[in-house]
C-alpha cells in the first residue's frame, strides 16, 4: 500500500484536458451568473420609466438582488464544505435561473423585487463555490491564470446580456431579457455530468475510489489503485466554522481582504447598475449607454486574465493594489468630456481594474485559505462583500437623486478603490510578515 498525498499531485500536474474540462464547465457557469446579474442595469432605464421609478427606488431594487447574494454567499459558501461543492453549485444554479426566468413575469416593483432577491441567493452562492472548485484542481504555476481565465466568463456574461440588451429591448421588451435564462437551465444535467466533486470533500468523506479516479486523470502516469491510501495534510478535521478564519495568525489578512472585497464590489455594481443611466442623462441614446456596459465588461475580461498572468509571476496582492490605483485613476475621468475613442478607453480600463480586480481578490482568497476552510472564506469574503454591493446602487441612485454634476458621481464611485488598495497593501505587507517570521520560528525551534 502507498501513502499518497494529494496536494503535490494537483499542485505540480502538467496542464491537461482534464484542467481544460474543469475551467470551461465553470467559465460557462459563471457566464450564466453574470449574464443574471448585469441584466438588471441593461432594463433599468426602461423599467424606471415604465412604473415610473425614482433614482433612489430604482437603487433600492437593484440592492434586493444583492442582499440574496450576500445570503446566498455566507450559506452556500459555508454549506459546500459539508455537502459538496458540487451539489452547492447544482442548487444555486437551479435557484438563479428559476428565479431570473419568474422576474419576467413580475407586473409590480414588489414582485420583482422578491424575485431578484431570490435569484441574487443562488447567484451569490454560486461563486465562491466555482472559484474553490477551479483552485483546488488548478496546478499551482498557472493557479491564479486559471482562475482569471474561468472567472473572465462572468464579464462574458455582462457584455452578452448588454449586447442582446441592444437588440432585444427595442423589439420585444425588457421581459424578454428575463425568459432568455430559460436556456441555461437545459445544459445543467449536461454540467453536472462532466463537472468533477471536490477531490478534498471525496478524500474527507472517505469515498477514496472517487478520489483515485480524479486524480489518475488529472496525472494518469500515477496509476493509483484501491489499494493505496490518499492523505492530505492541509486537512484537519471536518470543520468549516468562521472562527477558522480568524486562527493561525490569519485575523489581519482576513479583515483587510473582507474591506477590499466590500469597495471593490460596491465599485462594480455601482457601475454596472448606473453606467447605463448617468450616460444616457448626459446625452447619448439608450444603444449608446449600453454598449458602454459591452466595454465595462470587456475591460473585465482582459484584466481577470492580464492580472492572473501577473499575479503568476509577481506577488498577487501587489498586483491587486496595482490595479485598484489605476481604477480610481480611470473611473474619476469618466466624467469629463472627452472623444468617444478615449471615453471607450478610459470605461474599458475602468472594467479592467474594477470587474478585473474582483475576479483577482477571488483568486487571492482561495490561495490565501486552507483547503478545510476554502469555501467558507471564499464564501465570507464574497458575502461581506456584498453589503458593499448593495450599497454600490443605493449610492447610485442617491447621487442621481441630488442631481450631483457628472464628475462628481464618478469621482464617488471612485473613492472606495483607494480604501481598498489600502486594505490590500496591509493584507500584502502582512502577509510578507509572515512568510519571514516562518523560516524565524522554525530555526529558533530546531536551536
Amino acid at each position: 500500500m502507498r501513502k499518497v498525498d494529494v496536494h503535490p499531485i494537483i499542485d505540480n500536474a502538467r496542464f491537461s484536458g482534464f484542467h481544460w474540462l474543469v475551467m470551461c464547465l465553470c467559465a460557462l457557469l459563471l457566464i450564466f451568473d453574470g449574464y443574471d446579474l448585469f441584466i438588471y442595469g441593461v432594463v433599468l432605464p426602461v423599467i424606471m420609466q415604465e412604473w415610473g421609478l425614482t433614482p433612489l427606488q430604482a437603487g433600492a431594487l437593484g440592492s434586493y438582488a444583492l442582499f440574496g447574494m450576500m445570503f446566498g454567499a455566507l450559506i452556500f459558501g459555508t454549506l459546500a464544505d459539508r455537502i459538496g461543492r458540487k451539489k452547492g453549485i447544482a442548487i444555486c444554479f437551479v435557484l438563479f435561473s428559476g428565479a431570473t426566468v419568474l422576474n419576467g413575469f413580475a407586473s409590480t416593483p414588489t414582485e420583482f423585487g422578491i424575485f431578484r432577491f431570490l435569484a441574487g441567493l443562488g447567484c451569490g452562492g454560486l461563486m465562491p463555490n466555482v472559484v474553490a472548485l477551479m483552485n483546488e484542481y488548478a496546478p499551482k504555476k498557472l493557479r491564479s491564470t486559471l482562475v482569471a481565465i474561468m472567472f473572465s466568463g462572468y464579464s462574458l456574461g455582462g457584455m452578452f446580456s448588454a449586447g442582446l440588451g441592444i437588440y432585444m429591448l427595442p423589439r420585444f421588451g425588457w421581459e424578454a431579457m428575463f425568459f432568455a435564462a430559460a436556456v441555461p437551465l437545459l445544459l445543467l444535467p449536461v454540467i453536472l455530468w462532466k463537472l468533477p466533486e471536490s477531490v478534498g470533500f471525496l478524500v474527507r468523506q472517505g469515498r477514496t475510489e472517487q478520489a483515485l479516479k480524479l486524480l489518475n486523470r488529472i496525472d494518469p502516469s500515477l496509476a493509483l489503485s484501491a489499494g493505496d491510501e490518499l492523505v492530505m495534510t492541509e486537512v484537519k478535521g471536518k470543520s468549516a466554522s468562521v472562527l477558522e478564519l480568524f486562527r493561525d495568525g490569519r485575523g489581519v489578512r482576513t479583515r483587510s481582504i473582507w474591506i477590499a472585497f466590500f469597495c471593490c464590489l460596491l465599485m462594480v455594481y455601482a457601475l454596472g447598475s448606473w453606467l447605463p443611466k448617468l450616460m444616457a442623462n448626459a446625452g447619448y441614446s439608450l444603444g449608446s449607454s449600453l454598449s458602454f456596459l459591452v466595454a465595462l465588461n470587456l475591460g473585465g475580461m482582459f484584466g481577470a486574465i492580464l492580472g492572473g498572468w501577473l499575479g503568476d509571476r509577481f506577488n498577487l496582492a501587489k498586483v491587486v493594489v496595482a490595479f485598484f490605483a489605476v481604477s480610481v485613476a480611470s473611473i474619476s475621468l469618466l466624467g469629463f468630456k472627452t472623444p468617444m475613442p478615449v471615453l471607450y478607453t478610459l470605461i474599458t480600463i475602468a472594467g479592467a481594474t474594477v470587474i478585473g480586480t474582483q475576479i483577482l481578490l477571488y483568486a487571492s482568497a482561495a490561495q490565501f485559505y486552507g483547503l478545510s476552510i476554502r469555501s467558507t472564506g471564499l464564501g465570507w469574503a464574497s458575502g461581506i462583500g456584498r453589503n458593499g454591493a448593495i450599497v454600490g446602487p443605493l449610492l447610485g441612485g442617491a447621487l442621481l437623486g441630488i442631481n450631483l454634476p457628472l464628475q462628481l458621481n464618478f469621482i464617488a464611485f471612485a473613492i472606495p478603490g483607494v480604501i481598498a488598495a489600502l486594505a490590500m497593501t496591509v493584507f500584502a505587507v502582512s502577509g510578507q510578515r509572515s512568510s519571514d517570521a516562518a523560516p524565524a520560528a522554525l530555526a529558533t525551534a530546531k536551536a
